[in-house]
């Protein structure tokens, strides 16, 4: 029988031999001694923080989301909250929301009777709201913290867990590496400090949010519209909108906010509209993959819709599809829907004589120039930052405080977006609104967004671009994923795809001042580029590719040979 690892054993002893662990999880893990493998999958390590805070599949372990990694990750929360607050006067707060998934409910408020354990004021919403409303209520409330439970888009065995800073912001390295510290500190589950539910509630440490948050939310992000005169009074009735909020909490919210512009022609996929924790009626809850739009293209076809958007399962990414010029619909990518937005909300600003001489527009290192070089034609000056919305959001709050930059617009290739100070996280409910009221102003003006997106490439350039992906999972798949990417790292191609590696940028040293991160990124002499990053929050290796072409067919072809070449070497 296959022998598990000393640490792997370390680690279930302690769980066998804490008396917090309760005796039906003693009793699986004393089953799993039937399933080496599984149990070293299990307890090889402790649930890390990553991108996105803790993420991973559910069940019993070290390596496993459930009740006791997430009341340990809560309890050295609890210590950063605390010393974050200092000699403030009142009573420290942290701000929790949690989506649609298994055990989402339970998860949050057992985070909640930590916090409460620890003297910290819990306010929990009572049922799934969206991650981008709990970045916002963070600073709508004036709390110390926040926390969501989600798991985003993975697939349905998944949750996880994402920390946030008094600014609304998920914990960047400096943070995240203090909370850790804390984390480690906390040797057994009989160290963490938490009040059963009556007792947090009869102290005034578990307050239940609801109503009032919710509509404070809304209203801000409809004062986002930048045509919402011209929307409610005929835009928004001509505007044929289909919505799926693939079974997560994007359903309310971005109803009420379509409907508080004035789009009252929204139909929503029946069939994905409740909260469904397995996700029945697609493979991947994910607006990324036109899979996931297939009930959605059904109801478009039947209404003739002029636009289908999707909304992930916490409703921080937001898809869209769009009618091309044969009359089909086609899915947007990350970087076309953030291209459209900025040259729309730029345009409309400078239309308006609102666009100030000092603004900023953020994306990561990952994604395409073409919104960059939209943003630099109406005069923004645009930043690049690390994957990761938490650095978008870290910007965001430098220019706050600084005053240096009006921030306008902030994207990631991978659908999320943000416009606006209100939050410090990607929003779906704002994007569903900016990617809708651009398309109703070019209908009124007869062009569909697909049209749109061509005039754009012709003004500012061919620009195509590429995700591929590989998925390695467990121990050895992380091994593996460390290897190539040391292979890379260490003997770095000098032409592909008939190209020269003119520049490679190694971000593991800390690079234009961006915190260390293991990812690569190679610059060829022909203005193309690929980049390779292991996925902070699933156990994947990423290769990204951009070009840029003389027309659409050639920025494909040569997409197609960049992408072909260095991923035979990755699956070498």
């Amino acid at each position: 029988m296959t022998q598990l690892s000393l640490t792997a054993e370390e680690n279930v002893r302690r769980w066998l031999s804490d008396p917090s662990v309760d005796e039906e999880t003693k009793q699986e893990l004393q089953q799993l001694r039937e399933q080496p493998q599984e149990l070293e999958d299990r307890f090889y390590k402790d649930l890390e923080f990553g991108t996105g805070g803790l993420r991973g599949v559910i069940g019993a372990g070290s390596n496993r989301m459930n009740r006791y990694t997430v009341g340990r990750a809560t309890q050295g929360f609890a210590r950063y909250i605390l010393e974050q607050h200092g000699q403030a006067e009142g009573t420290p707060s942290v701000v929790i929301a949690h989506d649609s998934r298994h055990f989402s409910p339970e998860f949050a408020l057992e985070a909640a009777l930590v916090l409460a354990g620890n003297g910290i004021t819990a306010k929990l919403f009572p049922s799934l709201r969206p991650t981008p409303q709990l970045s916002f209520s963070v600073r709508h409330l004036n709390a110390t913290g926040g926390i969501v439970v989600t798991a985003s888009h993975n697939p349905p065995e998944y949750n996880g867990y994402k920390v946030y800073n008094a600014e609304g912001g998920q914990l960047v390295p400096d943070q995240a590496e203090k909370v850790i510290a804390y984390i480690q500190e906390v040797d057994s589950f009989a160290a963490v400090k938490r009040l059963d539910r009556s007792e947090a509630e009869a102290k005034g440490l578990l307050v239940w949010l609801g109503e009032a948050e919710d509509e404070a939310f809304e209203d801000t992000v409809a004062a986002a519209s930048v045509n919402r005169d011209l929307i409610a009074s005929k835009l928004g009735k001509d505007f044929n909108i289909v919505f799926t909020p693939l079974h997560g909490t994007g359903n309310i919210p971005v109803r009420n906010v379509l409907k508080k512009v004035g789009f009252t022609n929204v139909h929503v996929v029946t069939e994905q509209e409740q909260p469904d924790a397995e996700f029945s009626t697609v493979k991947s809850p994910n607006p990324e993959e036109r899979e996931a739009f297939t009930l959605a293209m059904k109801l478009g076809k039947e209404l003739q819709a002029d636009i289908l958007i999707g909304t992930d399962p916490d409703c921080d990414r937001m898809g869209a599809v769009v009618l091309n010029d044969k009359g089909e619909y086609e899915v947007l990518s990350g970087n076309q829907s953030g291209a459209i937005m900025i040259h729309y909300l730029l345009s409309q600003l400078k239309e308006k004589g609102k666009l100030p001489d000092n603004g900023a527009v953020i994306k990561t290192i990952v994604t395409s120039e073409m919104g960059a070089t939209i943003a630099r034609h109406y005069g923004a000056q645009v930043f690049n930052t690390l994957t990761g919305f938490k650095y978008i959001g870290e910007k965001m709050t430098e220019f706050e405080q600084s005053g240096s930059h009006t921030y306008l617009f902030g994207y990631e290739e991978s659908y999320g977006y943000l416009a606006g100070n209100y939050a410090r996280d990607k929003d779906a409910v704002l994007a569903s609104l900016l990617i809708c009221e651009a398309g109703a102003y070019y209908k009124a003006q007869g062009k569909t967004l697909y049209t749109v997106l061509q005039e754009l490439y012709e003004q500012f350039g061919y620009f195509r671009e590429k995700l591929e992906s590989r998925t390695l999972k467990g121990k050895d798949g992380l091994a593996q994923i460390q290897a190539k990417m040391t292979d890379w790292r260490n003997h770095p191609p000098q032409t592909i795809a008939g190209a020269s590696v003119k520049e490679v940028l190694d971000y593991s040293k800390g690079l234009d001042g961006l915190p260390r991160e293991n990812v690569l990124k190679y610059m060829l002499d022909d203005g193309s580029w690929f980049c390779l990053r292991p996925s902070g929050t699933e156990p994947k290796i990423k290769v990204y590719f951009a070009v840029r072409g003389t027309s659409l067919q050639d920025a494909e072809e040569r997409i197609n040979k960049l992408a072909a070449e260095v991923m035979s070497r990755v699956d070498a």
